[in-house]
């Protein structure tokens, strides 16, 4: 199988394969949104791939299950060795992609690297595979420049990269002057709780929060409610993977909550928001930046107004303790 060290791809033909949301957004950002002939079920973004062949699916029901049942249904089907996607070879034989865009970071997130590299030596395209791991807000700029070296797009990822790099430059630089920084916990699953890995936590800080739950870099992990409880977070964001805001309300207002969830400074002040994780947290790409926004207005609505958008946040109110 030919990886990324494989020269560009220059010749006008051009066929894209991508089984990642994030990287369907940053190729329709380059302009390449017509060279794209195959996407996964989760592709929503931007509105011109809709209604492009699907080539992946899910094996879990997972609109109708809860946080936990979800949670339960993939630990058993990784301990059975079966993956939570498929892949439908057929369709992707007959596209004949040039270019297969994945990913080796998650395989609950999506098709997992080691289904791909079992897969594509059996397409009679021969596509080179591009496969992406970042970890860091700077790893994703990275990802942007290699996908336009790939497809011949250089100006045009160099123009997204200089717009986002100011976006994160002039946040930065006002969040930072600001005397002190709430703890913030970003809830990425709410049954079980788990932290927000990889680069939410260098958002926070960047935002000017403290997320100390966690290392920006590291895999998002299972936490206990004792140790949240114990941090104290004054500001908790509810961003469950893969979930949009409405997604996010419903199952936050479903969620059997512990005692100690009641007892966050977050939760007592008021202090807890929804926001759409699957936009604007937990897809590597462009819009990673509307959510670094989000994020800054959400910590210092003194400083920061107008960079939500509609379906970016929404407050939670907390049930009565029962």
């Amino acid at each position: 199988m030919k990886t990324h060290h494989s020269s560009p791809i220059t010749h006008h033909s051009l066929r894209i394969v991508s089984l990642l949301p994030s990287a369907t957004e940053i190729v329709c950002a380059l302009g390449l949104s017509d060279e794209l002939v195959g996407i996964t079920h989760e592709c929503d973004f931007p509105p011109e791939v809709v209604g492009k062949p699907v080539v992946t699916r899910s094996t879990l029901p997972a609109e109708q299950l809860t946080s936990r049942e979800i949670d339960q249904a993939v630990h058993a089907q990784q301990d059975s060795g079966s993956g939570v996607y498929e892949l439908d070879v057929e369709l992707l034989a007959e596209l004949k992609p040039d270019l297969v865009l994945t990913q080796g970071l998650c395989d609950v997130c999506a098709v997992s690297h080691s289904l791909v590299r079992q897969t594509v030596p059996q397409l009679p395209s021969e596509p080179q595979v591009l496969s992406l791991s970042p970890q860091h807000l700077a790893d994703v700029l990275s990802d942007i420049k290699t996908i336009g070296d790939f497809t011949a797009r250089q100006a045009e990822a160099r123009k997204l990269i200089t717009a986002l790099r100011t976006c994160l430059d002039r946040l930065a630089l006002k969040s930072g002057a600001v005397a002190g920084a709430p703890r913030v916990f970003c809830l990425e699953w709410l049954d079980p709780p788990w932290t927000a890995g990889h680069w939410v936590p260098e958002m926070v800080g960047l935002a000017g929060g403290l997320d100390a739950l966690t290392t920006a870099g590291t895999p998002s992990r299972r936490a206990t409610w004792h140790e949240i409880a114990a941090y104290g977070p004054e500001i908790v964001v509810v961003m469950p993977c893969g979930f949009d805001l409405d997604r996010t309300v419903r199952e936050a207002a479903r969620t059997e909550w512990p005692p100690q969830w009641y007892e966050l400074p977050a939760v007592r002040q008021d202090k807890v928001w929804a926001v759409n994780g699957s936009a604007y947290f937990n897809r590597p790409g462009p819009r990673l930046f509307t959510g670094l926004e989000i994020l800054a207005e959400l910590f210092h609505p003194e400083l920061f107004q107008g960079l939500i958008p509609p379906d970016g946040a929404a407050p939670l109110s907390a049930p009565a303790d029962s």
